[in-house]
């Protein structure tokens, strides 16, 4: 698994150097790696290294809001969730029961369908088909619709893809299942 980057920001580095020298003037030792770390984060504000990793990868400040500019907050577990609901092939092996990763599993199909190209509904459900191994293509295909993935007309004759940018999660899920299926998952 890789190591997810945390990023690490001081407003005055002046504030920064006088909190590590003071942390590091009542020491024997030198620091050990952890220890150092909780240094860094308590210069900047921070309880210690876990609470700064985890607004990080919640994508949030102090203040529980993201700031401007900042990019769109990702739940790696729900991800990772979500890659257990597809086999190495791709294919979704079941239905999730819970709505947030339904959304996000919707996705990956989404973006398997061609873009510009209209199917009929008999298409629609041979393609859903061969991406997924539960058996019920007609609850995906009213989900793709219903979630504005995919649109339709009146009669049902015709479906299309609607363009979109996923979400920031569901692009790390559809890259992530993208790498397994090609072998360069690590």
């Amino acid at each position: 698994m890789s190591r997810i980057p945390v990023p690490f920001a001081a407003v005055d580095i002046s504030a920064l150097a006088k909190s590590l020298r003071g942390q590091l003037m009542g020491r024997t030792s030198a620091p050990s790696h952890v220890e150092l770390l909780n240094m860094l984060a308590r210069s900047t504000g921070h309880r210690n290294y876990q609470q700064l990793r985890a607004q990080a990868l919640d994508g949030q400040h102090q203040s529980g809001k993201p700031a401007a500019g900042e990019p769109e907050a990702v739940d790696y577990g729900r991800v990772k969730r979500a890659t257990r609901h597809f086999d190495a092939e791709g294919r979704l092996l079941r239905w999730p029961a819970r709505q947030s990763l339904q959304n996000l599993c919707l996705w990956v199909l989404w973006s398997a369908f061609p873009s510009r190209r209209s199917f009929t509904e008999a298409e629609v459900t041979a393609f859903l088909i061969a991406r997924h191994v539960f058996g019920d293509p007609a609850i995906l295909r009213r989900s793709l619709c219903g979630n504005g993935l995919v649109s339709r007309t009146r009669d049902g004759r015709e479906y299309r893809r609607i363009e979109r940018k996923p979400p920031a999660e569901a692009a790390i899920l559809i890259r992530q299942l993208n790498e397994i299926a090609r072998g360069d998952a690590q």
